[in-house]
């Protein structure tokens, strides 16, 4: 497998504070990454950088061989690079559909000029994405609750349609951050297993931030990093990165 992102000489300052210092890696195309670290470690502000929703200082990140510094967020999207944040972005007034119908690239109806020259186009391009939209939804075994309002859901099922959300992009990559916080037990078993079947049934790449280690060192995760002070400390599979001296002490301390 070839790296589908590689990262070089990343540098990001908040003022004199370095919370990218001089990081590098490289992520392999259809894997499942795991990136981990203490609070305040800087793993976040990675993803915030790589989406280009903040701007490096310095280095590089190339995705399928192209730069990303100086994008813009849509721009990162529209090659392909998708995320999602640690408090789900939904509309809450929409429903899960309504919700889901937003994020595709280049819909005909974004032109008013077309909902009148090119009705029926439009009409069936709104048909087309209203059946990917419930693909997905069946995908994820969460149908039914298209068709209800985003701010009737628990925490765990906006973390469900927020997958679904960025799916209808049909990304090739997903930086997740923390899908699971704040989601109980038996539904965050089931939301990791929803996120490792999409990977697999949709040739995906997923690179995660997870503070459970009980999701993260398991054998469906190929390759972890471990972040501290803002470069890697570590990586490797799960078994060899739990053990890392370097790993415990980061978590626990000398």
């Amino acid at each position: 497998m070839s790296n589908i992102l590689e990262i070089k000489n990343l540098y990001k300052y908040f003022g004199g504070i370095r919370a990218i210092d001089n990081l590098s890696m490289q992520v392999r195309e259809n894997s499942l990454t795991a990136l981990i670290g203490p609070n305040g470690c800087g793993k976040s502000t990675l993803f915030n950088v790589i989406s280009g929703v903040l701007k490096a200082d310095s280095g590089s990140i190339k995705f399928n061989g192209t730069e990303l510094i100086g994008l813009q967020p849509n721009e990162i999207n529209h090659l392909g690079l998708s995320r999602t944040f640690q408090d789900t972005k939904l509309f809450q007034n929409l429903t899960v559909v309504e919700n889901m119908m937003l994020p595709p690239k280049h819909q005909k109806g974004e032109k008013l000029i077309n909902i009148f020259k090119s009705k029926e186009k439009v009409d069936e391009m709104e048909t087309e994405l209203l059946d990917k939209a419930l693909d997905i939804l069946d995908l994820l075994e969460i149908r039914h609750m298209g068709y209800e309002y985003t701010k009737n859901l628990s925490g765990g099922q906006s973390k469900l349609v927020d997958l679904a959300r960025i799916l209808m992009s049909d990304p090739k990559m997903l930086l997740l951050d923390e899908p699971t916080a704040g989601v109980n037990p038996a539904l965050t078993e089931k939301l990791f297993q929803k996120i490792f079947e999409m990977k697999n049934k949709l040739n995906l790449t997923v690179m995660i931030i997870e503070h459970d280690m009980d999701v993260i060192m398991r054998d469906e995760v190929d390759y972890v990093f471990v972040s501290n002070l803002g470069n890697i400390v570590a990586q490797g599979i799960p078994k060899e990165v739990q053990k890392n001296k370097d790993v415990i002490e980061a978590y626990l301390g000398k």
